[in-house]
């Protein structure tokens, strides 16, 4: 009798602008990685489907999932609601499939805590720099410079969670990073202590100042 091979979870986190969504987006198409698509209770941007980027759900109906038991983690993140269901998450992890997770630190650590039985490797994505940072938030949001100004203010907070995480890599150049987390998730070896944990600290310590 063969031996049931389960899928990996694959979580990616980031302050928001520093290009988690299109890493995840970009490790999809790859052979057996699946992304988890979140509910979530905020508007849809322009380019954004129904049920392929997001399962877009008012915040009542978001409540009745917390309070069935829905959610393998939530988060309230800028005023709206986040959240990855567990039947969809544990039904492709049981075929064998990697699921992929764009979620903050906040979803992060949530899943951590419930001791699950699969293999979990978390991956924090740092910009550059913060001037770097500014400009991808400005392009994405329409140079609503009110909105950037709000997700810098959270970068504070947000990038003092690398420490959380099993790798750290700086998305400087897209496809480097891109083919650098391949690497990561091809490595058949332990994820933890892979971090030059003072290059690292020295980047977060520029970008914070």
């Amino acid at each position: 009798m063969s031996e049931k091979i389960e899928g990996t979870i694959v979580i990616l986190s980031s302050p928001s602008g520093a290009g988690k969504t299109t890493l995840v987006n970009k490790i999809s198409r790859e052979n057996n990685f699946q992304i988890s698509v979140s509910h979530t209770t905020r508007k849809p941007r322009s380019n954004e489907v129904d049920g392929k980027d997001y399962f877009f759900v008012s915040e009542s109906k978001f409540k009745k999932l917390i309070d069935s038991d829905k959610f393998l983690e939530y988060a309230k993140v800028f005023n709206h609601y986040y959240g990855s269901s567990k039947d969809i998450i544990f039904h492709k992890l049981n075929r064998g499939q990697n699921v992929i997770f764009d979620i903050d630190w906040q979803g992060a650590q949530q899943i951590k805590k419930k001791k699950l039985s699969y293999k979990i490797v978390t991956i924090f994505i740092l910009p550059p720099s913060k001037k770097e940072l500014y400009n991808r938030l400005l392009n994405r949001d329409k140079n609503n410079e009110r909105i950037a100004m709000e997700r810098m203010k959270q970068f504070n907070k947000d990038v003092l969670h690398w420490k959380d995480y099993d790798v750290v890599v700086i998305n400087d150049d897209l496809d480097k990073c891109y083919k650098k987390i391949l690497k990561i998730l091809n490595n058949k070896k332990t994820f933890k202590n892979q971090n030059n944990q003072k290059l690292i600290s020295l980047h977060v310590d520029s970008l914070l100042n």
